[in-house]
């Protein structure tokens, strides 16, 4: 049950692998670590537990949600593979790269997952939390980020509870997540959203920024703090939180010696501890743009986004 106190945080084990299994078969949502952020979990194939993220989130409805099984020929079960992104699963699978397929004729999957369109995005995650839990339940798990919907997205258990305190009953903490940004987002060939899979890595080109939502991570505000953030910034402006990378040092730095994994695995950490001091804005130190680069940028302007 939900309450003020809620969720609680327990260590990953298997009891606390089983008490959650037990939380999602009754219909309900838990919070689960990948190796990209933490996601909260509940069974795809139940409208109900899906409606139950989209309400703890405050998610819109138009905005689809990932997928998460345990292997490929799970994933063959609720999409239609094409050669090339069968290719590309059999070499990235397990691991943080999300697919965008068209949904299989009779899959199971929620209505609301899909968001109504005819594709479904679908992942093999590689952790060990996630992993266990799809085994515990042995159904399709939808897992957008264990957040408030549009805010920073969360690495560590305390992330999820200061976020969904209230709205969900249990985080399953196994410590900091290790990429530290959401999965890398393919369809037709073209990133729709850059992740720890980098451009160079898959061989593929980056869509233009724009256009209809088919898939999750494409709203232009998002992952945002609740303070303005300011790019590019070589030096700290009165009443600014400065997050350094490289020679440009500040409050807080993704990493000083200007390695990009590094600051990829830190960002969001980084913008939760600027976003809980009593700075009046956030400033972030450039980032180059190659690499995992691109995606720490594309996280970056969403964050900076303002309507």
């Amino acid at each position: 049950m939900v309450s003020p106190t809620n969720p609680r945080i327990i260590p990953y084990r298997d009891a606390s692998i089983a008490e959650a299994a037990a939380v999602i078969r009754a219909g309900g949502c838990v919070a689960v670590p990948t190796e990209t952020v933490y996601g909260l979990a509940a069974d795809a194939t139940d409208a109900r537990a899906v409606a139950g993220i989209y309400a703890a989130k405050g998610r819109p409805s138009f905005n689809p949600l990932i997928v998460h099984v345990a292997s490929l020929a799970d994933a063959e079960r609720i999409a239609v593979f094409d050669d090339a992104a069968r290719s590309l699963a059999e070499r990235f699978w397990p691991g943080p790269l999300t697919l965008v397929l068209p949904v299989r004729a009779g899959a199971g999957i929620a209505a609301l997952v899909t968001a109504g369109l005819d594709t479904v995005a679908v992942r093999v995650p590689a952790h060990r939390a996630m992993r266990a839990l799809l085994a515990a339940v042995g159904v399709p798990l939808a897992a957008p980020s264990a957040n408030a919907s549009g805010s920073i997205s969360p690495t560590r258990a305390a992330h999820v509870a200061a976020s969904l305190a209230g709205r969900i009953p249990l985080v399953i903490d196994d410590g900091a997540t290790q990429a530290g940004l959401e999965s890398t987002i393919v369809q037709g060939g073209r990133i729709l959203r850059p992740g720890p899979l980098t451009a160079e890595m898959l061989g593929l080109e980056t869509a233009a920024p724009g256009g209809a939502i088919t898939a999750p991570g494409q709203l232009a505000s998002h992952y945002a703090p609740v303070r303005p953030v300011r790019l590019g910034a070589v030096d700290r402006r009165a009443g600014e939180w400065l997050i350094g990378f490289g020679a440009v040092a500040g409050d807080d730095s993704l990493s000083p010696g200007g390695d990009l994994t590094e600051a990829a695995a830190r960002l969001f950490d980084a913008l939760h501890r600027a976003d809980a001091s009593d700075a009046l804005g956030i400033a972030v130190a450039p980032v180059p743009e190659r690499g995992i680069g691109a995606a720490i940028n594309d996280r970056l302007r969403r964050a900076a986004h303002r309507d």
